[in-house]
């Protein structure tokens, strides 16, 4: 049973939020800390007689939302009348600074039947580690609480977005796609020694690798899709991949037919950007029946390869015809090797623009097009 609606939050001096968030009641008190520490007009009696939770388990995890329950001993059992809850995020240098800084996260709920539902997209974010205790309380009638001693410290991970989440996204990217322009290649560029080695020790075929960490913090190919990445933006005046490359001087080109026909699925991935006036779009091409395919099939929305906005296959008059989005930069994920023969490889006349890579890029989390109503 999942626990009634918020009241309102811990009040801080630098506290953005005050909203109200569903599933939780909360009520603005001043909590002590895990240790027992109290802090000297906090409010908070202790009574020993008060059990303190144990056995804490943690279950239905999705990006913004998870279920908890714990034992009990039943000795005054009956005179609890809230559970307080301290939700922190686990320290890692890796965090992300911009993200929910001054928010409280000990948290006041109305002592509910167990398990009890915690849901809020201000404090929980996707694919982040957690730890968290509880207390009971029982709330005097001088509105003063006695409590019982924190209970043990579990960590948890959230889960990454889910296919509705990724819909959601889907359908920002959607709205900024623009108009479709004609392409006849990808491309993938890199340095000279990336196709040496290619070549001298891979019998000639790019292999797939795990994908980075870049764009959105809760998508569930970074770090476990396998694939290849490829361009196809053209420019608009020539229809022509551009001459510029943040990823090296050499360029692969292969015929667009040769990846994407009627045997491939494809796949909506993520849609992000980087503090940028322009977004980027990944999708994911997989051969029907590949582990590519099976991955994605199970987390990824399916896109029609014939009617979407971002990149389609027809055939006209007995010939594939391609079609990219203008207003949106395409990161395409091969999901199987690509023999270097079926392309060719030339060394490209523009400049190396750097400041274009988007390795292990991080989203703006505060960018109204393309974030979505659950954590960053």
């Amino acid at each position: 049973m999942e626990a009634p609606r918020l009241a309102h939050t811990m009040s801080s001096p630098t506290s953005p939020c005050e909203e109200v968030i569903k599933n939780l009641s909360l009520e603005a008190i001043q909590l002590c800390d895990r240790d027992g520490n109290k802090s000297q007009d906090s409010g908070i009696a202790e009574m020993e007689e008060l059990p303190v939770p144990h056995n804490i388990k943690i279950s239905n995890i999705t990006c913004d939302s998870f279920k908890i329950s714990w034992d009990m001993d039943s000795k005054s059992k009956d005179r609890i009348t809230h559970y307080f809850i301290d939700l922190n995020k686990k320290e890692n240098k890796n965090s992300n600074k911009f993200k929910h800084k001054d928010v409280p996260t000990k948290l006041v709920a109305k002592a509910v039947p167990l398990p009890m539902t915690v849901r809020g997209h201000w404090f929980l974010s996707p694919r982040t580690e957690y730890t968290v205790a509880v207390q009971t309380a029982s709330k005097q009638v001088d509105g003063d609480y006695v409590v019982s001693e924190w209970s043990e410290i579990i960590e948890f991970c959230t889960a990454d977005y889910s296919k509705v989440h990724l819909t959601q996204l889907l359908e920002k990217a959607e709205v900024i796609a623009g108009r479709m322009l004609k392409l006849s290649v990808f491309y993938r560029n890199q340095h000279k020694e990336y196709f040496d080695y290619i070549r001298e020790h891979h019998g000639n075929a790019m292999q797939p690798s795990v994908k980075d960490n870049s764009g959105s913090h809760g998508s569930p190919i970074s770090g476990k899709l396998e694939g290849i990445f490829f361009s196809c933006n053209t420019e608009f005046n020539t229809g022509k991949p551009p001459q510029d490359s943040p990823y090296g001087r050499y360029r692969y080109e292969v015929a667009a037919e040769k990846l994407f026909n009627p045997n491939t699925n494809l796949y909506f991935g993520d849609f992000y950007c980087m503090y940028t006036a322009y977004h980027y779009v990944i999708l994911v091409i997989a051969p029907v029946g590949s582990p590519g395919d099976e991955f994605c099939k199970q987390r990824l929305p399916q896109l029609n390869i014939k009617d979407n906005k971002f990149l389609t296959c027809d055939e006209e008059d007995g010939v594939m015809v391609y079609h990219h989005a203008q207003d949106v930069i395409l990161e395409v994920i091969y999901t199987d090797p690509v023999d270097l023969s079926l392309g060719t490889v030339a060394e490209i006349t523009g400049h190396q623009l750097m400041s274009l890579s988007t390795a292990n890029a991080k989203k703006d989390p505060s960018c109204k097009t393309c974030n979505i109503s659950v954590g960053r």
